[in-house]
């Protein structure tokens, strides 16, 4: 079922969609040397495959983790062969590349330099930390994308209806939640989707009814599926329940539901924004790191991928809903945007507005103002609000964890200002 067209290969539209820049090279046959970055499945070596045939190039497969620089100098002299007799280019195809140690890396570059070889490197991991700087200088780096369910359901449709290279001579047909299992289970991975439809047809050639049931794909890809519809009730009940288990300091609960989503299919990244959003709006100053860790989850997530992802979020998760709980911020920003939204744009003080110019000097802009950093404490007792919400307290600390100690400090400070202002001046 390996697409041998561009308009055959299914996703990646970013890169070989109409108009894109490596479709133009290809269709203008100037395919540079190009590492291709991406996760299993996505399809990397099908695109280097498709690229030389429609370059007419010689199509030559190295893997990294078999071959040596020895077999490389094999390679490229017979690449120097077929273009001295006019065979015309060789792709050297190389499997895994970030195997390769920078020694071996290195022996690749003045073939490329020289147009001898055009290098197709293939990798699961980032090319910044797994390749070297010459090696990447003198070759593109494209980054593929899993295969969205989507996707991958229109490859399991199209193999099974496939008689010259899929399975569309069984005569079979499949139960629309079989498939809809296998590519969400599949988790972007194309080969995998295929390898576990081969196993569930099989199953299913055995019996009479030549239908591929959910009981097929379930033991094709050892997973059973989970009820959950991302745009439905079981979307929304299982976020719900997730969110409010942390709110509720529910570690338990709330890695049950995070796996309930997770399991099924949800984009981990889905999870991750529910969890950063969490961090400020429920935890927020009781614990100012919860914020700092959820990101830091989002950003390890990022980096190691589906599935040892699901640590740093198991990790986040149990400091989320572990961490004291406040929606101080939430609630002070909700009543300072009722303020503006009731009272319109009130008048600013004088001593807050820019004096950019002489004229607005003159004026009184910025006049009175004094330099908190010039104070003693770092503080001045002087109003910032507007003269009509003088005395207006939209902030209002919790006694939970961290938050304590910010209240604390307010608490002294507010008095200073409140004395001030007491004594018939503003404190400027």
């Amino acid at each position: 079922m390996r697409p041998r067209t561009l308009d055959e290969l299914l996703g990646q539209q970013h890169l070989v969609g109409p108009g894109h820049l490596l479709r133009r090279a290809i269709e203008r046959d100037e395919v540079p040397s190009m590492i291709l970055w991406g996760p299993p499945g996505s399809g990397k070596t099908t695109l280097a495959q498709v690229i030389a045939n429609l370059t007419r190039s010689e199509f030559v497969p190295f893997s990294a983790v078999l071959g040596g620089v020895a077999d490389v100098r094999a390679i490229v002299a017979e690449a120097e062969e077929r273009r001295d007799q006019g065979g015309g280019r060789t792709i050297l195809f190389v499997d895994e590349i970030h195997r390769f140690n920078k020694a071996q890396q290195d022996a690749f570059l003045p073939h490329v330099e020289r147009g001898t070889i055009t290098l197709i490197g293939a990798t699961t991991e980032n090319p910044s930390f797994a390749l070297n700087s010459a090696l990447l200088s003198r070759a593109r780096v494209y980054v593929l994308k899993p295969l969205t369910e989507d996707v991958l359901l229109t490859l399991l449709e199209r193999a099974l209806q496939d008689e010259e290279r899929g399975l569309g001579s069984l005569g079979l047909e499949a139960d629309p939640l079989a498939l809809d299992h296998l590519s969400k289970i599949a988790s972007g991975d194309a080969r995998r989707a295929l390898s576990a439809l081969e196993i569930a047809a099989a199953s299913a050639a055995a019996r009479t009814d030549r239908r591929i049931s959910l009981a097929d794909a379930e033991e094709a890809i050892a997973r059973r599926a989970l009820l959950y519809d991302k745009a439905g009730e079981q979307h929304y009940d299982l976020v719900s329940a997730f969110i409010k288990s942390m709110r509720g300091s529910d570690p338990d609960a709330a890695l049950y539901y995070a796996a309930r989503m997770l399991e099924a299919g949800e984009d981990p990244r889905f999870v991750l924004r529910r969890m950063v959003i969490f961090a400020a709006e429920d935890i927020g100053l009781a614990d100012p790191r919860a914020l700092s860790v959820a990101m830091d989850c989002f950003r390890a997530f990022e980096f190691v991928g589906w599935p040892e992802g699901y640590l740093p979020i198991s990790m986040g998760i149990c400091y989320l809903a572990a961490a004291p709980k406040s929606n101080s911020a939430l609630q002070a920003y909700q009543a300072a945007k009722a303020d503006v939204m009731g009272r319109g744009p009130l008048e600013i003080p004088m001593a807050l507005r820019n004096a950019p110019t002489g004229l607005m000097k003159d004026l009184g802009y910025g006049k009175g103002y004094r330099y908190p950093h010039d104070e003693p404490g770092h503080h001045v007792a002087q109003d910032y609000l507007p003269a009509e919400l003088a005395g207006r307290l939209y902030y209002d600390p919790s006694d939970q964890g961290w938050e304590r100690q910010i209240g604390d400090r307010m608490g002294q400070l507010r008095e200073k200002v409140a004395k001030a202002r007491g004594r018939g001046g503003s404190g400027r």
